[in-house]
């Protein structure tokens, strides 16, 4: 796992999260997610069920400022980003590559799949500079009805681009 990452020339880190990050994280998922955000039992399950790999990043003063969740799902071959989010003030800086790199780089399965709202362009954007290539659509997946785009990646060392989120 990694434990902290921070260089000179940024002014956040990235480190394992667990449970005393439950007031942040549901800060965080209102903010992100309003229509979308988890309920709390699901974001207590996230930072302590085993088999999920999960870090926060963390700006001025430690602040939580984004969080990424992976479900490995080793029966299947697969794993799943579960949910991944950067506060708003915080988006451009490489924030989310960094979060989806760390998340990636402690999964240790071939296959990473994950759900996206279809009208978040920018989300998908940066899964494509990532290798994920569009698989499919689950209509109704959101509370609203939306849908969410289905994404998969194959790991190796040459697939995705790292690119600045």
């Amino acid at each position: 796992m990694i434990e902290m990452v921070q260089e000179t020339s940024r002014a956040w880190g990235i480190e394992s999260a667990n449970l005393r990050d439950l007031g942040a994280l549901r800060i965080l998922e209102r903010v992100c997610f309003p229509r979308d955000a988890w309920p709390l039992l699901d974001l207590i399950g996230v930072l302590t069920m085993p088999g999920v790999v999960r870090f926060k990043a963390t700006g001025p003063g430690g602040r939580l400022i984004g969080f990424v969740a992976g479900d490995v799902r080793r029966t299947e071959g697969v794993a799943w980003i579960a949910t991944i989010g950067v506060l708003p003030e915080y988006r451009g800086q490489g924030i989310g590559t960094g979060l989806l790199e760390a998340c990636e780089a402690n999964i240790a399965l071939p296959v990473v799949r994950l759900c996206v709202r279809t009208d978040n362009r920018e989300a998908i954007h940066l899964y494509e500079r990532f290798g994920y290539q569009r698989k499919g659509e689950w209509v109704g997946y959101y509370s609203d009805g939306a849908k969410a785009l289905v994404m998969e990646k194959y790991k190796d060392e040459n697939s995705g681009k790292k690119g600045q989120n």
